[in-house]
């Protein structure tokens, strides 16, 4: 598998789900990221990661909480927000750094 530094290099919009298994709003939030995808298709991509099987990448980008949304850009990190978002304003901040 790719390393996270390789997944965010995209020149397309890069959406990331920080979430865990046991997290409540986590679940509310999964299938909001999967109709933003759907929506999206192409032009951006998605991951989620379990921030208790990534717990070292979860240090190192200091999640406090989950979920934690994330959009990165050739490399570089665009917006951060923690908790439960519309899709629509997800979809929002996506096309605004270029989906």
């Amino acid at each position: 598998m790719a390393s996270f530094k390789e997944l965010i290099q995209s020149e397309k919009p890069v959406l990331i789900d920080f979430h865990a298994d046991w997290c409540q709003p986590c679940k509310v939030l999964g299938p909001i990221v999967q109709q933003v995808k759907a929506k999206m298709g192409a032009r951006v991509s998605v991951l989620k990661i379990d921030v208790d099987r990534n717990p070292q990448l979860a240090q190192k980008l200091n999640i406090q909480g989950v979920p934690t949304l994330m959009i990165y850009r050739s490399g570089e990190q665009k917006w951060r927000q923690s908790g439960v978002l519309s899709a629509e304003a997800i979809i929002q901040q996506l096309e605004y750094f270029g989906a």
